[in-house]
Formats: C-alpha cells, structure tokens, sequence
C-alpha cells in the first residue's frame, strides 16, 4: 500500500521489524506502508544499481553507508526497467544530489515508483540488530499508515517469510529477447533470466556474445532451440529450494556437456542440481566489499554480492555427482561459505556473488574470459 505524496519527507514513519523492535525516523520517497526482509547493504556507493537490481524484489534494504542519495539518480545506471526493493531505510540523505549526469532526486525516484522508505533512523543500530538477530520480516509505515504500535507489529508479522518464496518467475521476463554482440560475433549464449541485471548481458556481448535471454519458464527444448554454444543461469530472488524447475532445465545442460555458467541463484541452482543442500543465511551477503578467494589460483577478490541463501557442498574435498566430480572453487573469507562450484569432468561452473558489478568493484570480471575459454574449448 502507497500513496505517492511529493514532497512528504518530513511525515513522521515508523520501522517495525518482527522480534518487535521499533525505529522511529521520517517518510523518504513514497507514503505509506511496505513489507519485506530486513536485509542490510554496506556498499557506500551504487545505490541506483542496487535499488534496480531484481534480487532485491520483496526485500527492504537498510544502506550502512550513513549518507546516501549524493549522486541523485540518471538514465544509464538502471539494471533493470524499475526499482524492485520493498523498501529502503538510510541515515541521512543528500538534500541536494550533485553530479552531471543525474537527472532527479533518490526522494523523487522513490516517490515516483511507489517506494515507501524512511530516512533519519539510526541504520547503524538497525544492522547491529539484524547482525545479532538474522535477517527478519519489517514492516515501513508514513503518513496514514501510522497505526498503534501493536496494531503494526501484527501486520507484520502476519506478512510472508521469504524462505519457501518461489520469486524468479515474478521479477524475469515473459518474452525472449535478443542482446546483440559489440563488434565481431563469436558465440550465442542462451541465459536463463531468473532475475538477470542489464550489465550481465552487455558483459558478454562486450566479448562477442550473442545473448538469448529467454524467461525463467523455458524449457530445455527452448534453451537448446537458439543453438547455443553455451548456457547461463543468472541471478534472482527467493530461494533456491522452490526452484525445481531451473533445476531440471540445468540437470539437462548438463547432460548434454554444453558449456555452463551460473550468477548467484545460478550457482545455487547449480549446487541443487548436482545434489547439495541449500540453506538460508543468517543475515546474508550484500554490499561491494566481500572478501572471496578463489582456489584454483589462490587470489583474494573483493566482490559485490546480494545473497541471504547459500550452497551446503564441503570445502575440503572433491564431491562425486551424476555429472562427475565438482568442487568449491571460491570460499568467503569473512564466513568460509561456498562462493562458487566448478565441474571437473565437464565445462560447468558458477560464482555466489557478482562478477558483473556495473558499480564495481571488477576484480572478478575474469570470469566471463573463463566462460569465453570453455566455449572455445567445447568448439575447438
């Protein structure tokens, strides 16, 4: 429920989150009321990115970053069509955004598009909690919204859970589309869309990829009818439990042997496929600055991530599944959770976070030539 009010910053808005806490601040976009998970954000910049990112559907993000809205919004950093957040909490916005390419304000975008937030709370307590807590249902109210303490805490702990949540289909496509090669054509790629970013199909087309992206329904029949030199399965939101279907269309790739590359749910629905477990993270990985290794060649990355699910495989040998022996090839230095898998008997793997980060940081864009390698193998 929102109702857009212009210019309604100062209202008075109330954060309550499920376990009862309550933070107390003032209205920031639209007015009204919004659910979702509490998940914190600790980049300081790419909000635009973050905000546009579909993962991000049925989840309010708290910005640790104290001041946020500096750099207003533009036209070209937009990863999808919307803004898919449920709501977004900051400390202290910019009153003025100051940057030649912004075209309106975070306050205006957030108002314009139906996104209840609040602003002047202390975030810095909020993510402690959430820290000590784990991520947990919250509830944003403005305006007319504004009940009895009581009266709001029952809504929202009457909104639903997002483990269980089967989300990918709501936030993908409905019909394929085609992102075309930059310069000389040299592969096709049919991508999965399970919540893909704009940034992740122009990484590829920046290296000669002709990208098919086709809705998170398709079929294998309808993945292997572009003739595809390889396969990918992007990111997404909700949880890799529900998502049988992904699953049985990858189980199918990779029978076939055709070259494969899986983003963060991809990578879960990669570790389903060859028979790991998954499990909901206690807060979950979000922001630019995450430390992973990867172990084929020892080097620390620091990479951007969106994830509250992660792969239950072990790290400390070679598992055998139905397609060969894999791998953990990346680890989390901060948590030693798995951050991405790799086949050994076939060309397939995948990455936990987001080597595409059109905000950075790019430590981990590699990964794409190593898709690139594959492919050429396969053709060669």
């Amino acid at each position: 429920m929102t109702t857009s009010t212009r210019g309604a910053g100062k209202a008075p808005a109330v954060l309550v989150l499920e376990d009862g806490r309550i933070f107390r601040g003032r209205a920031y976009g639209a007015v009204g009321a919004t659910f979702g998970e509490a998940v914190f954000s600790t980049g300081m910049t790419g909000y635009q990115e973050t905000l546009t990112d579909p993962s991000y559907h049925r989840q309010v993000v708290v910005m640790t970053a104290p001041h946020i809205g500096n750099t207003g919004i533009n036209d070209e950093d937009m990863e999808s069509k919307k803004i898919w957040v449920s709501g977004y909490v900051v400390r202290d916005p910019a009153r003025v955004p100051s940057s030649w390419r912004s075209r309106r304000t975070l306050d205006d975008e957030l108002d314009a598009q139906g996104v209840v937030g609040i602003s002047g709370i202390d975030t810095r307590a909020l993510t402690r909690h959430l820290r000590e807590r784990g991520a947990m249902r919250v509830g944003i109210f403005s305006g007319d919204a504004v009940q009895d303490d009581a009266a709001l805490l029952a809504r929202v702990q009457e909104a639903p859970e997002m483990k269980g949540a089967d989300l990918s289909a709501e936030v993908a496509t409905t019909e394929p589309y085609v992102v075309p090669a930059i310069g000389e054509k040299k592969f096709t790629v049919a991508a999965v869309d399970l919540g893909i970013k704009g940034m992740t199909p122009h990484r590829m087309a920046e290296r000669g990829i002709e990208v098919h992206v086709l809705p998170a329904t398709a079929s294998v029949e309808d993945v292997y009818a572009v003739s595809p030199d390889g396969v990918f399965f992007s990111n997404g939101p909700g949880d890799p439990a529900t998502a049988d279907h992904p699953v049985s269309v990858m189980r199918g790739v990779l029978e076939r042997g055709t070259p494969l590359f899986g983003i963060c749910f991809g990578n879960q629905i990669l570790g389903r496929a060859l028979g790991f477990g998954t499990f909901k993270l206690k807060y979950g990985h979000r922001g630019i600055n995450q430390p992973v290794q990867d172990r084929t060649t020892g080097k620390v990355e620091v990479t951007a991530h969106n994830h509250g699910f992660a792969v239950d495989a072990p790290l400390d040998k070679v598992s055998d599944t139905p397609y060969g022996r894999a791998e953990v090839s990346h680890v989390c230095l901060n948590d030693n959770v798995v951050e991405g898998l790799r086949l050994l008997d076939k060309p397939a793997f995948s990455v936990q976070y987001h080597p595409e980060a059109a905000a950075g940081p790019h430590d981990a864009a590699y990964l794409f030539d190593r898709f690139v390698s594959l492919m050429e193998g396969q053709r060669a």
